[in-house]
């Protein structure tokens, strides 16, 4: 296990000091600023990230890299993958924000636009990721130019088509795009997140049952028929951000549904901009609220079951549509970035509509949450333990800015943000190494070099996460 070098000076303090003694009570103790400190680690993390994971000018982004061996892996990571490096990057820019408003303009004026700089350079790049196809939906077919789960040779040659796109990695890409809108005031931000929340929302079953309403939620992508709450839920926060930004204005967009009578007649008509995405912000929520929350308070992974059980298309006078699809079975298990855009979803929605009832569902999904992802004493006995196999470390984060979220409305969300510090503390004060920080921070890393690789997103979403609360703590 590593020693911090503090960690090694108190040892040392302490075993030739007598306890009784071991403080001079005339000097006053030092004052630690949390939140500057949150925001340092941030980009301390941040930027030994961006350093071992991308190469070149088109910053291709190594999955994994090994701090121990300096080993950066040849598998490139996915779309989303990519992504959290926005995420970290987005987050620290807050942080920056939200330290030069409270007085702080050092930290702001040394970092903010060298990060802003690289945001870009993110955005540019992640153009590897985009192709372009025609899409037969629900309601039209279009030609579309979105991002593809894998990398391609060169900008806007990725293949997309089919199972090649997911409709959740746009979804992570709007959420972050609206983020970059936010802290820099860039009208291209706001305009690519705008283009794919018209693909996303295209995705939207808008077939009708028996009784008239629509089927709802969204498949996982355009070549699959299970309807995820990954595939869903991520895209309700942002949904209410573009209502915010366009409450006050008169910008309208055009509305394709299915008649409710005949329930085949495709129509369109102009709606506010504002009350557009209110409305499908408050449909995706209820669809997964309705459809996936489980007995014990969390949300399960998704719907299967379907029938059709693959895409399929339907003739309507003379014009080829997509077919609607029934979903039967809820499928598990419950994963905790899946409650987390629930949390953070229903804490936005309250916001919006001053609605009693999201407060009441996130005061229950904060504690039903905590109650089933958290572990006292799992690995330290003082501090709780989140799964951290597969993606998790990365869904730990969202479900973490859930509670972030929440808490303005429901200060016992504090309690469980503080776990997230008290991890991150306790990983980053024992076993840092070269900047990087162990995928088990409670545990620390191998004692065997070579198995010592870390996930890109993780070491971005460390970094994010401390940005968050560095943000966080100056608001509570």
């Amino acid at each position: 296990m590593m020693i911090t070098i503090w960690s090694l000076c108190m040892l040392l303090f302490t075993a030739c000091t007598d306890n009784s003694t071991d403080t001079d009570p005339t000097v006053p103790p030092v004052e630690v600023n949390v939140s500057e400190q949150n925001l340092t680690r941030a980009m301390e993390l941040t930027d030994k990230a961006i350093t071992a994971h991308f190469t070149g000018t088109g910053m291709a982004m190594a999955r994994y890299y090994n701090p121990y061996t300096g080993v950066r892996s040849d598998e490139t990571g996915s779309v989303w993958m990519y992504t959290s490096a926005i995420e970290a990057v987005n987050a620290i820019l807050q942080g920056l924000q939200v330290q030069k408003d409270n007085g702080n303009t050092a930290i702001y004026d040394q970092n903010f636009n060298r990060y802003a700089e690289l945001l870009g350079q993110l955005y540019d790049n992640v153009d590897y990721y985009q192709g372009t196809f025609e899409l037969v939906s629900y309601t039209q077919t279009k030609e579309w130019s979105i991002y593809g789960v894998n990398r391609g040779n060169a900008k806007g040659t990725a293949k997309v088509e089919g199972i090649e796109n997911v409709y959740d990695d746009q979804m992570w890409l709007v959420r972050e795009l609206l983020e970059s809108y936010k802290v820099t005031g860039e009208d291209a931000y706001l305009e690519k997140a705008e283009y794919l929340t018209a693909y996303v929302l295209d995705g939207w079953d808008s077939t009708r049952n028996p009784d008239g309403t629509e089927r709802g939620g969204i498949p996982w992508g355009p070549g699959y028929v299970t309807k995820h709450a990954c595939s869903n839920g991520p895209m309700v926060s942002p949904l209410v951000w573009l209502h915010e930004i366009y409450k006050d204005k008169s910008d309208e967009i055009t509305y394709r549904y299915i008649n409710a009578d005949d329930q085949e007649t495709r129509e369109t008509t102009s709606v506010k901009k504002s009350a557009y995405y209110a409305d499908f912000a408050k449909k995706v929520y209820d669809w997964q609220q309705d459809n996936l929350l489980r007995s014990d308070g969390v949300y399960d992974d998704m719907r299967g079951g379907c029938s059709p059980g693959n895409p399929q298309t339907e003739t309507i006078d003379g014009t080829v549509y997509r077919k609607g699809i029934n979903c039967q079975d809820r499928v598990g298990p419950a994963i905790s970035y899946n409650t987390g855009t629930m949390l953070s979803g229903a804490a936005d929605l309250y916001r919006m509509t001053g609605d009693g009832a999201y407060l009441q569902d996130a005061q229950k999904l904060s504690d039903d949450s905590f109650n089933h992802f958290a572990k006292l004493g799992q690995n330290q006995p003082e501090l709780y333990s989140y799964d951290i196999s597969g993606f998790n470390n990365w869904f730990n984060g969202v479900l973490m800015r859930g509670y972030v979220d929440v808490e303005p409305a429901y200060g016992t969300a504090a309690d469980y943000i503080d776990t997230f510090q008290e991890n991150l503390d306790y990983g980053y004060e024992n076993f840092l190494y070269e900047g990087f920080l162990p995928t088990n921070l409670l545990v620390g890393w191998s004692l065997t070099p070579n198995n010592n690789r870390t996930e890109g997103m993780f070491n971005f979403a460390f970094a994010a996460e401390y940005a968050v609360l560095s943000r966080y703590e100056l608001a509570k």
